[in-house]
């Protein structure tokens, strides 16, 4: 029979498991590049402004190209985006850009726009967010509409809550097929989780 001690140290140890694994897995609700049921599967939690958000998706970028001339035939790579946003963050634009990327996802434009927004980093007031969805060619009256009745609110949160499930207490977490990435953020260090990953 176990000790007090024991059991708690037990408790500790899955709890610790229990915070490197996601627990709601990616589906078709998410935001995705690849096939679901691929080899590999990245989920990032990340935000458009804060810079190692952005710095990441650069290194998830290389690691994208470096796997399509790899094996351009096969579904090796799946990458997936989920916002998540600290309440804390003094960040005064984070929630509004979550929203125009949700938006121009509403029209079929989420990656295009997701992309914009980490390029534009910088540039991220009211006006700035427009423009863009006027380089994409969205439907800026739906657009505008979307943003002004907050309709993807409750989509964001939705990530930001499963975050909060898996242990993320702040941007960026990145999952690697479902456990929690932990080491240097360089192309190295995350291609050698990944081929490890993979076996």
């Amino acid at each position: 029979m176990k000790t007090p001690f024991a059991r708690m140290s037990d408790d500790l140890m899955n709890q610790n498991s229990h915070l490197n694994q996601l627990l709601v897995l990616p589906s078709q609700r998410d935001h995705y590049q690849g096939v679901l049921n691929a080899s590999i599967v990245l989920v990032e939690y990340g935000n458009y402004q804060c810079p190692q958000c952005r710095e990441v998706h650069q290194l998830i970028q290389e690691i994208q190209q470096h796997f399509s001339s790899e094996f351009p035939e096969e579904n090796w790579l799946c990458v997936v985006f989920r916002h998540f946003i600290d309440e804390h963050l003094a960040y005064p634009q984070v929630q509004k850009a979550a929203e125009v990327a949700e938006a121009a996802a509403a029209q079929g434009q989420f990656w295009q726009m997701h992309d914009m927004l980490f390029t534009h980093q910088e540039a991220l007031d009211d006006g700035y967010l427009v423009e863009y969805a006027n380089r994409l060619g969205l439907d800026i009256s739906q657009f505008l509409q979307d943003l002004s009745k907050q309709v993807h609110i409750d989509r964001i949160n939705q990530d930001i809550q499963s975050g909060i499930q898996s242990g993320v207490t702040i941007a960026p977490a990145l999952f690697i097929n479902g456990i929690r990435y932990r080491d240097r953020w360089n192309v190295e260090q995350l291609m050698a989780a990944i081929t490890t990953a993979s076996y």
